[in-house]
């Protein structure tokens, strides 16, 4: 990897990790529909004209259909449910759970894909999800948690869309192969802002944002959800897609940097364990990380 790639890279995890500071920011003032409508609306506004400058917009209009369904499944509902978990967890919490998006992606890629999983990667599932029981156990194991203001349904609401990330992930391999990443990236906002303007209209906050709010879902928008999917899909080109998955292990460390930061939201060992173990077994269920490589690899090497 090239040292403008690996800039990128680290580029991209901040922004991605500054939307778990943002939609902090924002949801109290917005609510999460009107903060998310904003994100996407002003994503697609951001990456539309971009499609349009390539000339890919009769991409968007053969493949509409699946875009749509990604637009849904990829930012609208997940965006969604990690802005209702923002209104009472962390935004370094938030983006620790959503380091589980992958070992979502690579069971169900076995279950409907039929991947093969070897020993190492169910191994790694198996870490995986123990590190997200425990890290959830540890938050939200009393009921007061899942009353209003408490952890338990922010947690809940962390899994549902590291779920749907997942499912997304999988349904695009399968339906759009081939298609290219900017007429996704750009008609996927398209389709999730034309999905939340109805329900965006019916819970309106009544009370005008602030001006400080409104800056924090521009930045959402613009910075966090926009440019970072140009920066990802520029990863992608040039350094293939299982080199820019490695940003997934660097997002929960920015989300917790600015969240402690900007918001003095102290870091905790419970989260710094559990996203050690969550790490470990993404690494290995996505392949990332091979034992039997590494073993041979120091075997073989002279002493």
């Amino acid at each position: 990897m090239r040292a403008s790639d690996l800039g990128e890279l680290v580029v991209l995890a901040a922004l991605w990790g500054a939307s778990f500071l943002f939609m902090r920011m924002g949801a109290a003032e917005f609510g999460p529909i009107a903060l998310i409508a904003v994100r996407v609306g002003g994503a697609a506004l951001f990456l539309v004209p971009l499609l349009l400058m390539r000339g890919q917009l009769d991409v968007l209009r053969r493949h509409w259909r699946p875009i749509f369904v990604v637009g849904l499944t990829n930012s609208a509902l997940p965006f969604l449910c990690f802005a209702y978990a923002a209104l009472s967890i962390t935004a370094g919490l938030a983006a620790i759970f959503n380091a589980a998006s992958p070992l979502f992606g690579a069971a169900i890629a076995w279950w409907w894909l039929k991947d093969k999983l070897s020993a190492a990667r169910v191994l790694g599932l198996v870490i995986g999800f123990t590190g997200v029981a425990w890290l959830a156990w540890n938050k939200s194991g009393h009921d007061a948690a899942f009353k209003p203001g408490g952890s338990g349904w922010a947690i809940v609401a962390c899994m549902a869309a590291s779920l749907l990330y997942g499912i997304s992930a999988n349904y695009t391999k399968k339906r759009l192969a081939g298609v290219a990443p900017m007429a996704v990236a750009a008609g996927s906002q398209l389709g999730a802002a034309l999905a939340l303007v109805v329900p965006a209209w019916i819970w309106w906050p009544a009370a005008s944002p602030s001006g400080s709010a409104w800056l924090t879902a521009s930045l959402l928008a613009v910075l966090s959800t926009g440019v970072a999917y140009v920066l990802y899909f520029r990863l992608i080109a040039n350094v293939g897609p299982q080199n820019a998955i490695a940003v997934t292990y660097l997002v929960p460390l920015f989300a917790v940097l600015w969240g402690w930061m900007l918001l003095s939201e102290q870091p905790t060992l419970a989260m710094g364990i559990g996203c050690a173990v969550i790490l470990l077994g993404t690494s290995l269920a996505t392949g990332l990380l091979k034992p039997g490589a590494l073993t041979r690899q120091l075997i073989g090497r002279p002493t």
